[in-house]
């Protein structure tokens, strides 16, 4: 077999069956307020930390929807509560009390 210098990476396809979705469910109950996210980016684009430090509410919210809690948790760590992503989002999600949540729920 002739060596192009590259190789196959891992799959990163997620099994939506198999995640568990309880605890989106129970944030869900909380904080009714993460079904109207439109993952338009606004919060992301406005966030300080996220100049220096991997944060993004957007990112985690559709992490938490995909099952995957850890990444989502990660994503929300830098987070400084500023609150700038709550002043541009178009849906007037309280995206504070929102990371409080699920911190609260998922954090460990």
């Amino acid at each position: 077999m002739i060596d192009f210098g590259f190789s196959f990476s891992p799959s990163s396809r997620i099994n939506l069956d198999k995640a568990d979705k309880e605890k989106f469910l129970s944030l869900a109950a909380l904080e009714p307020d993460v079904l109207k996210c439109m993952a338009c980016g606004s919060c992301s684009a406005s966030c300080t930390a996220g100049a220096f430090e991997d944060t993004s509410v957007r990112k985690a919210i559709l992490s938490l929807q995909n099952g995957l809690s850890d990444d989502a948790v990660k994503l929300l760590n830098h987070c400084m509560l500023c609150g700038k992503c709550t002043m541009v989002c178009p849906r007037g999600i309280n995206t504070r009390h929102l990371i409080l949540s699920i911190q609260k729920i998922y954090g460990k």
